[in-house]
């Protein structure tokens, strides 16, 4: 198999499997929501912020850096990849089995505090695993990471289905989560070659050089993407942060289909920039620019039009007040677009030390902000933090990739899609459908006819990303 087909096949795998991943994932945090409440999907809210925020934290662009180093010859592979996994294993437990102690600080039940501990395990297996899934990547073998995560949702979804059988209490949830983790990343060290723990002085100065731009990213990114959910629990009460933490996960799902669109087009402007190519380049990123604009558009109208039965259909009648949480927070998606086009712009053109002082002010920024709204207004004020943290750093991350690159998307497409969008939105406003899923089925149907007759993405365009990628 040549290099270019392998390239194109682990792609595919990649897509394949994200879907799927994700679809199965939908379908456990729907289960989880409707068995939990509104109350103690509050608690697993706080649990789950919390501990996201510490692994984000201490995520330090492992996976990335792991692909990268083990593809550059300096030094010896296994060498290398033994210090990073002695590396990962000390920086997990440092932050990851540190972070029960520190939550005992907090003012929540001691199921909360207990469910911590437990699921603090399941980040400390996810953070090693990012190692794992570096090596997969550098070798071209993104079947075996795709594998182990479909084999943890499997594990994940099959368990709360029996959980909700037997009529579990909350903690039982978060061990077969924190399982169906470990599970994973056993998996993937069973596929991995002889690894053991290793400390080159070199080597480790190496990987700090190579890893602090990214990291420090990724702490910033951590205080104004997580820090809603971290704060929010200490001024609401649990049912309230329920009820933001179940609108949070339709988000979620949303930021998933973005990142998974974007991780394609990445490569693309990587391989032009670096070549020179930047009549290419800003071709490629005007396509990635509309593309995310065709994806999210829709489903900002969506998410802020049918909110509530969309809420309903997640959480039950228990549920119906997070949908004027998710008209808020759809608002957010306008952000993400930029965010991500950009963002991942920035990593592919190398100006990741530059983008740091944009997630450092927004961090900032967002932290004041939530101390100052939410104590005030409650889930609202974190909402409202929420999106101008996000649209501030896309905005900023735009002017970046402007500054360094002299490119400003341009909008003729774009009021293409808003006009297709909009009116998707009449239809589904007001054409009273029975269920939510015929409303979205409508949405979708009637966007779709109207991108084609205004031929907002043009025949060519797909074809010649299909051909490059293969």
């Amino acid at each position: 198999m040549t290099l270019k087909r392998k390239i194109a096949h682990n792609t595919i795998v990649q897509l394949i499997g994200k879907a799927i991943s994700t679809i199965l994932g939908l379908i456990t945090v729907l289960l989880i929501i409707r068995s939990l409440g509104a109350e103690k999907f509050g608690w697993y809210t706080t649990v789950i912020g919390f501990l996201q925020f510490v692994g984000i934290f201490s995520d330090f662009g492992f996976t990335i850096t792991t692909a990268n180093l083990l593809s550059q010859p300096k030094f010896d592979k296994e060498k290398l990849l033994n210090n990073l996994f002695t590396l990962r294993i000390a920086t997990a437990a440092l932050f990851q089995l540190a972070a029960p102690l520190l939550f005992l600080f907090f003012p929540y039940p001691i199921e909360v505090k207990i469910a911590v501990a437990i699921t603090s395990l399941s980040f400390f297996a996810i953070s090693v695993s990012h190692v794992f899934s570096g090596y997969f990547q550098m070798q071209l073998k993104t079947q075996i990471i795709t594998a182990g995560e479909l084999i943890g949702r499997m594990i994940l979804l099959i368990g709360v289905i029996l959980l909700i059988k037997i009529n579990a209490a909350f903690l039982p949830f978060m061990l077969i989560l924190t399982s169906a983790s470990v599970i994973n990343a056993l998996y993937l060290f069973y596929k991995m070659p002889k690894i053991q723990f290793a400390f080159d002085r070199e080597i480790f100065q190496a990987i700090f050089q190579a890893i602090y731009p990214t990291a420090l990213c990724i702490i910033f990114n951590s205080f104004y993407l997580q820090g809603d959910r971290v704060v929010l629990p200490l001024y609401s009460t649990q049912t309230q942060v329920g009820f933001y933490g179940a609108a949070y996960r339709v988000l979620d799902v949303i930021v998933q289909i973005a990142a998974l669109t974007m991780g394609i087009m990445s490569p693309l402007l990587a391989y032009f920039y670096s070549r020179s190519q930047y009549t290419e380049f800003k071709k490629y990123l005007q396509t990635s620019f509309n593309l995310m604009s065709l994806l999210l558009i829709p489903m900002m109208i969506g998410a802020a039009t049918l909110a509530e039965p969309i809420m309903h259909f997640v959480g039950g009648d228990e549920f119906i007040g997070s949908g004027k949480i998710l008209i808020w927070l759809s608002w957010t998606i306008l952000g993400i677009c930029l965010g991500i086009v950009f963002g991942y712009t920035a990593l592919a053109i190398n100006k990741q030390k530059q983008a740091v002082w944009i997630y450092l002010s927004d961090a900032v920024l967002s932290v004041i902000g939530y101390f100052i709204f939410i104590p005030r207004f409650g889930i609202y004020g974190a909402a409202g933090v929420t999106i101008f943290s996000e649209i501030y750093a896309g905005l900023m991350l735009m002017f970046l990739v402007f500054y360094h690159t002299s490119f400003l998307p341009q909008l003729k497409t774009l009021f293409k899609i808003l006009l297709s969008g909009l009116i998707m939105y009449i239809f589904i406003r007001y054409i009273q459908l029975p269920h939510v899923i015929l409303s979205i089925i409508l949405g979708s149907v009637v966007y779709t006819i109207f991108i084609l007759l205004f031929r907002v993405v043009p025949k060519e365009t797909i074809k010649e990303i299909v051909e490059v990628k293969n």
